[in-house]
């Protein structure tokens, strides 16, 4: 497409759910717009992240209910992989639908965005692809992240696995040794561990060091019934080949010993994309984490250049992503006046059960100078629990003791990830906790929880008769 006369109004670089969020925004507001990609059209959620992932917890989630069917009297259930290669490749092709639908057909719909593919550097008045001139009124940066490896001596060595790697595996590993307690770590040593495979994930501190310690407590339980060895506290030493795989070396409870397995798995983040931008030569700062400085307008420290999604360093969730997105180009077309928000965001880890929440945790809200209360219920008082003889889970609510106003919510429960949206939705209409205790919920969901968990502030639940208010 050639260039429109005056260049484009914005150039938009990376192609990924942040840059077609940014690009489509400002198309649809009748911006004339450059979205420049670099690799592979979409991104890492639709491609390496959030879809593959899921595809394949889903698939051994599935395959695990199988075999737990027993808890119900009279029901015998058996599950295997039969093909595993064959399952990979149904994840394979739903990737490439999701990219060629999502993405790559959606920009005939915009005579307005202009798609081409480079390397892309900051340059005064727009941009360069590939050292051709683009000249732009103003730039976003969406370029997004790479795994980075841990700091352990040796493991630049060795042939270790990212989640993309372990996602595109054609053969099942003997053991592996998942490094990171995270979102990912723990997603995936479950997924691997239901799949067959002999899992022991290690971490400096906890699981889920960033959720409440009562959940991230459950969680280690859950994973560890499943055989999942899970080994927190370490120091890391280093990390070596030998002849069946690796070994680690760690201190742990101050003694040194090995941890061995065919595989290792490295899960301990992620680096926001910035080498190569010309961001210096810009005087684009970046923060302490490596990601680009942004203000609550998107706005980097040059003006007239805003940044979204992962590069940015926080909140690193596709659905942030494109949000942030959409008011960079809003702000960069209409003169600033959105303010990104992010005091009422989910989050979810897609274990089993899952883990999800929003808002302030009780340290956190603490540290904040709120005088807070809790309370916490575990599932064994949610009927819905009950009736599907699976009480693995809590929940957990944080309020501020003054105004009685619900300050966060985590949960894990089998149907965590969308029971969170209820406490998503008090807490960024500033609900107190006797607006949740006194609204009606359905019967037997596990959304039935968050009322239950409110009315534990001043109830004990158990002498309540069922839907009693």
């Amino acid at each position: 497409m050639t260039a429109p006369d005056g260049g484009y109004d914005l150039a938009v670089i990376g192609a990924g759910s942040a840059g077609f969020s940014a690009a489509i925004t400002a198309a649809e507001q009748g911006a004339q717009v450059a979205l420049i990609g670099y690799g592979t059209i979409g991104g890492t959620c639709v491609n390496v992240g959030c879809v593959p992932s899921k595809v394949m917890i889903r698939a051994m989630e599935i395959m695990h209910q199988a075999k737990t069917a027993s808890r119900f009297e009279g029901i015998e259930a058996q599950a295997h992989i039969e093909d595993w290669r064959a399952l990979t490749a149904q994840k394979d092709d739903l990737v490439a639908q999701l990219r060629q639908a999502k993405y790559i057909d959606l920009l005939p719909s915009y005579n307005n965005i202009a798609y081409m593919e480079g390397a892309a550097r900051l340059e005064n008045g727009g941009v360069s692809v590939d050292g051709k001139f683009i000249e732009a009124g103003k730039v976003i940066l969406a370029t997004g992240t790479s795994p980075v490896a841990p700091g352990i001596a040796g493991i630049e060595t060795l042939p270790y696995l990212t989640s993309t790697e372990a996602l595109e595996l054609k053969e099942l590993p003997k053991s592996l040794l998942v490094i990171g307690g995270g979102y990912i770590g723990c997603e995936l040593a479950q997924m691997f561990a239901r799949s067959g495979v002999e899992v022991t994930v290690v971490c400096r501190s906890r699981l889920l060091p960033g959720a409440e310690p009562e959940i991230g407590s459950a969680l280690t339980g859950y994973l560890r019934d499943e055989g999942v060895a899970v080994r927190g506290g370490l120091a890391y030493k280093k990390i070596r080949a030998t002849g069946e795989g690796v070994a680690l070396d760690v201190i742990e409870n101050g003694e040194e010993t090995v941890i061995e397995a065919e595989r290792v798995l490295v899960t301990t983040g992620r680096r926001p994309n910035t080498d190569g931008l010309g961001l210096e030569q810009a005087g684009v700062e970046l923060s302490p984490g490596g990601g680009v400085k942004v203000d609550d307008r998107m706005r980097t420290t040059r003006p007239g250049v805003y940044a979204a999604g992962d590069v940015t360093g926080r909140d690193q969730f596709v659905y942030m992503a494109a949000y942030g997105a959409k008011i960079a180009a809003k702000n960069a077309l209409n003169g600033d006046g959105i303010v990104y928000d992010n005091s009422a965001m989910p989050w979810v880890v897609f274990t089993d059960p899952q883990v999800a929440g929003v808002g302030l945790s009780e340290a956190t809200a603490g540290k904040r100078g709120f005088n807070v209360k809790t309370s916490v219920l575990t599932l064994d008082h949610v009927p819905r629990a009950l009736a599907a003889r699976d009480t693995r889970g809590l929940i957990k609510l944080v309020a501020d003791k003054e105004t009685d106003k619900l300050l966060g919510a985590q949960i894990i429960a089998p149907e965590g990830a969308d029971s969170i949206q209820t406490a998503v939705l008090a807490v960024k209409h500033g609900l107190t906790v006797t607006d949740l205790a006194e609204t009606v919920f359905p019967y037997l969901t596990t959304v039935e929880g968050l009322k239950l968990a409110a009315q534990t502030f001043d109830k004990d639940v158990s002498k309540l008769s069922c839907c009693a208010g």
